[in-house]
């Protein structure tokens, strides 16, 4: 049976999950802008590389967990378990935009960004996604997938890898990926353990994995409050609001930890924490982008 062109470009973004990849590559964006100081053309690289390289991430975990996929109710319409695209083809795609994206890396932004852009690939494919099988902490390791795209965006602006605002930046982006993680955990936790995949679900309480979430979150809070002691902001009505959107994060999640509130509405506090750090890397980007206004 013949596919439209349309149909397999529906196909392809649901295998890069080019939404997420989209986001991964916003905080490229952020960091380069951070460590930049202003707008240039020079920003579409990183952008596009890191784009291209999630994209390729994302398709591999697929290959990676098509039988894991078959067994969740949440995962068993994605191309390959449905059989919309083969193994081969995916294989292919995953090749071709790593391969993009790395390169692009290397020939606009140098080596280092091209070295931490590969890191990032294997870091996920080669030991966060087989972890998930071994350990149902694989969030903790795996949160050096968040931290390293913006790193890569503050080098590709030329600031140095080893700036302290560099790597309270990745910090920072670190710690969210955690809670980020839990929150779907809370949601899906017996789907993963149907699938094999290892759960907190199974290790702890719903009230004690709660309040694990909530101590991420309020880590990510205080590392986002000691950002300016490392990163100058142009504005102190940047500062200011960068506090105030990190101290409504921990007063919405403080239900969490409340015993008598049996149920949390899982979908809407998955939204609210993207929704955090989007707002965030909005203030970021408009610290500096606001002289063009």
């Amino acid at each position: 049976m013949k596919i439209t062109l349309k149909a397999y470009a529906a196909v392809l973004a649901q295998l890069c999950k080019f939404r997420i990849s989209v986001a991964v590559a916003l905080t490229t964006f952020t960091g380069y802008l951070m460590s930049h100081g202003e707008l240039s053309r020079g920003i579409v690289f990183p952008f596009l590389g890191v784009f291209l390289l999630a994209s390729a991430a994302s398709a591999l975990n697929q290959v990676q967990e098509a039988k894991t996929d078959l067994l969740m109710t949440r995962t068993k319409n994605r191309p390959l378990p449905s059989g919309r695209i083969t193994r081969r083809e995916a294989i292919r795609w995953v090749f071709l935009l790593a391969l993009a994206g790395i390169f692009l890396l290397w020939f606009f932004n140098g080596w280092i960004a091209a070295f931490l852009g590969a890191l990032t690939f294997l870091w996920y494919n080669g030991i966060y996604t087989p972890l998930k099988r071994v350990s149902a902490f694989a969030a903790v390791p795996g949160g050096v997938v968040g931290a390293l795209p913006p790193v890569i965006g503050w080098v590709s602006g030329g600031g140095s890898l080893f700036d302290p605002a560099a790597i309270a930046l990745g910090l920072f982006f670190f710690i969210g990926q955690v809670p980020h993680f839990w929150i779907l955990l809370l949601k899906y936790g017996e789907e993963y353990e149907l699938a094999g995949l290892k759960s907190l679900t199974t290790e702890l309480s719903h009230l004690q994995i709660r309040r694990i979430t909530f101590m991420w979150i309020a880590a990510t809070s205080v590392s986002a409050f000691l950002l300016p002691g490392f990163y100058f902001f142009n504005y102190k009505s940047s500062v200011y609001l960068l506090w105030v959107l990190s101290a409504a994060l921990v007063l919405v999640f403080i239900r969490l930890v409340i015993p008598s509130v049996q149920t949390v509405r899982l979908s809407s506090s998955f939204v609210i924490i993207n929704l955090y750090y989007f707002l965030i890397m909005i203030l970021f980007c408009m610290d500096v982008l606001i002289k063009y206004f």
